[in-house]
């Protein structure tokens, strides 16, 4: 093991005085790209505008982006089960009226 007064300028001869210009993209490149522009998006006040994506929703749109906001993850996951259910019934409904119309002839091509 080193000595006390050894160990002082070991520890002296680690330090290092130079100065690092951090503004240089090339010396800190981004860890995520985008995360600047996204940073910087969110430090903008906010517009009395609403964001892009909301123009086309209507005042329906956006009660029910507000009603499935406030379910919880239990309530959440029992809606999209319905709507997995309602897809399916739909399928199934589908496929019973394109079987029927195969039968009576309404989907064949005229012929010319």
């Amino acid at each position: 093991m080193a000595s006390p007064n050894g160990g002082d300028n070991f520890e002296s001869s680690l330090l290092s005085f130079e100065k690092l210009d951090r503004a240089s993209p090339d010396l800190w490149p981004e860890q995520l790209p985008g995360v600047a522009e996204f940073a910087a998006s969110c430090k903008n006040p906010i517009s009395n505008s609403p964001p892009k994506w909301m123009a086309e929703l209507e005042s329906e749109d956006i009660e029910m982006l507000k009603e499935l906001g406030s379910l919880t993850t239990a309530n959440l996951m029992e809606k999209v089960k319905g709507l997995q259910n309602l897809a399916y019934q739909l399928g199934l409904e589908e496929s019973r009226e394109m079987t029927r119309g195969k039968f009576l002839n309404i989907l064949e091509r005229p012929k010319k």
